[in-house]
């Protein structure tokens, strides 16, 4: 008869999470982030604190950012090690889901542990639970289910034998991976069971790399010798199936031109001769024009955001044909794609052998060196005394660079300009979460960043609207002695937004803080707030002052924040595509109905197929 062993369900949980492997042999979920509640600290708590000293738990100070620490975790090590997070029920279960959404988008593995009601419902309704008048079984914790890849509720002890193996194959699983919610009523987390204890061993959880189909394989080799203006689209299913030198030997060997998409950025060194960089509505005029001229699209890990594809307005050739090699089969098969069902490695290893030979007819001569001639004058630094734009701030962090840093960012102006503009070198440079483009991901982003990886110079770039929404990690940095670098753009409200807003024909409204209802003039002091969580801070007011201070980021313990005023009206007009925000059909603005002209012109480009 198999030994069992008595635990409660919330100590079998913390056991079988702390004895899980990933293909290195290393513990997959790294630790667990926590602010408890009466819904997660009497069992979850408990059991944590059991195995304080061989499974760490940190403290955060609000639950949704302490979530992105977890994803940017997994994300900069590309999915090969994970964290989980816990909360109480209620509002810090609410507060997770919108992160939930943002690993749901970007497929990135995160383990969330929220509490939830009484299973027996004995003391029903208890406090912060939210009742359904026509279901009783439903609590806020359904709200997790839209927004991640497996959603078990935890109602009985037993239950977590099939839960905690379904989890952690959802999370190691290429082609499934995404976040993972056990819902675990707190009656059940303190209730005992006699758990096997060959349920506890240590187990291995490999990511497979799954090989080709052949007749696939044959079909995109068939359809690649035959094109003439061949393009591949890099996306981050590269990165994450660590082929950024198989993409290089394969283009290499083919003469295929590369283009990047935001998450798909450094899978390429930015010089090589092959890579045209940045693709899309954030994209630059090299890639979008050989995009617009491809008879063959070859997507690559990548999901084919509307950014990427303009709307589906970028790819104007009649004849062009779509290939989509993704290890997920939903994401092979989008608008009509002949799909290479694979990893990304294994994918260019084995069409590389069947296009033995082939060398591509595509040219690309000069594309790169017009459009860096165009760009690189609008990060230099500014001569005169004006208002630095946030081209020159990319630049000034730039020439700051070495070859151990990461820069970072999510949301507002500094993607846009970010993937024109930076030249990532090594891979993994680039940190980009721009599948939920989710403002608050920035300052914890970085923690989570370094935490993956301490060896690396972290950078943060963020607005002052997403510092305001989201910065109390800065304090959690602060405390665990986690260096990054925060470069504050204020540019005195949201910028980006602004400007699309007068780009639709719209008034200045609601965007700038000087176009909002207020009394009294916002005149916000961001680094003496970040001081006052603990960070190193100090104001710029000049480039020349910003590349001073960057110098000195590596004298810094915890995080160091720089603060400068940057124009919030000037972006990079070269390059970029289409991009389909719907505009009015009727207004009383000239403005409006000029732009609604245009967008309907612009929208007969956009391809159904």
């Amino acid at each position: 008869m198999e030994k069992t062993i008595r635990l409660t369900a919330a100590q079998a949980m913390i056991r079988y999470i702390a004895a899980q492997k990933n293909g290195d042999g290393e513990r997959f979920i790294e630790g667990c982030w926590a602010i408890f509640g009466h819904g997660n600290v009497a069992g979850i708590g408990e059991a944590l604190h059991a195995n304080k000293d061989s499974f760490p738990t940190w403290r955060g100070h609000n639950e949704q950012t302490m979530a992105h620490a977890a994803i940017a975790y997994a994300k900069q090590l590309g999915r090969r090690k994970a964290m989980a997070v816990t909360s109480s029920i209620g509002p810090g279960a609410a507060n997770m889901v919108t992160a939930a959404a943002l690993a749901h988008v970007n497929r990135l593995p995160v383990l969330l542990v929220p509490g939830d009601v009484f299973a027996d419902r004995g003391p029903d309704p208890v406090l912060q639970q939210v009742e359904d008048w026509g279901d009783g079984t439903i609590t806020v914790n359904d709200c997790f289910k839209p927004v991640t890849r497996y959603f078990d509720r935890i109602t009985r002890p037993e239950q977590l034998l099939t839960a905690l193996p379904r989890a952690f194959r959802t999370m190691t699983d290429p082609a499934e991976c995404g976040p993972v919610c056990l819902s675990f009523c707190q009656d059940v987390q303190a209730e005992a069971y006699d758990y096997p204890e060959s349920f506890f061993e240590p187990k291995i959880w490999r990511q497979r790399r799954i090989r080709p189909d052949e007749a696939e394989l044959a079909t995109v080799a068939e359809m690649i010798r035959a094109a003439e203006r061949p393009v591949i689209i890099a996306g981050g299913g590269v990165h994450y199936a660590d082929a950024t030198e198989d993409l290089a030997h394969f283009v290499e060997a083919h003469n295929i031109p590369v283009t990047e998409t935001q998450a798909g950025k450094s899978a390429l060194l930015w010089d090589h001769p092959l890579n045209l960089g940045p693709i899309g509505v954030t994209g630059g005029e090299a890639a979008n024009v050989v995009c617009a001229e491809a008879d063959v699209i070859i997507g690559v890990g990548t999901r084919f955001q509307d950014f990427t594809t303009g709307s589906w307005g970028l790819f104007a050739n009649p004849a062009r044909r779509l290939i989509s090699l993704n290890v997920a089969a939903y994401d092979a098969m989008k608008h009509g794609a002949v799909p290479l069902l694979a990893d990304a490695a294994k994918g260019l290893q084995e069409l590389d052998k069947e296009l033995e030979g082939y060398i591509s007819p595509a040219r690309t001569d000069g594309l790169k060196d017009e459009w860096f001639g165009k760009v690189d004058p609008l990060t230099a630094a500014p001569q005169g005394n004006e208002l630095p734009t946030d081209m020159q701030v990319i630049g000034a962090v730039q020439r700051a660079a070495n070859e151990d840093t990461v820069v970072m960012c999510a949301a507002g102006t500094m993607p846009g300009e970010l993937h024109k503009l930076w030249k990532a070198g090594r891979p993994g440079s680039y940190h980009m979460e721009y599948g939920f483009s989710c403002m608050g991901y920035e300052i914890a982003g970085a923690m989570g960043i370094k935490m993956a990886a301490p060896e690396r110079d972290v950078i943060c770039f963020t607005g002052d609207g997403t510092y305001m929404m989201a910065n109390s990690e800065m304090a959690t940095a602060a405390m665990m002695g986690i260096s990054f670098t925060v470069v504050v753009t204020d540019n005195r409200g949201y910028g980006c937004i602004n400007r699309l807003q007068m780009g639709c024909g719209g008034a200045e409204f609601n965007n700038l803080l000087e176009h909002t209802i207020h009394e009294t003039p916002s005149s916000i002091d961001f680094a003496k707030h970040a001081e006052s969580m603990g960070a190193v801070s100090v104001k710029v007011g000049s480039i020349a002052e910003l590349e001073a201070a960057l110098a000195k980021r590596g004298e810094a313990t915890g995080p160091y924040v720089i603060v400068i005023d940057t124009d919030p009206y000037p972006s990079t007009e070269h390059g970029g595509t289409w991009w389909d925000v719907g505009v009015p059909e009727v207004s009383e603005r000239d403005e409006v109905k000029a732009a609604r002209t245009n967008y309907e012109t612009s929208k007969k480009t956009q391809r159904a197929d």
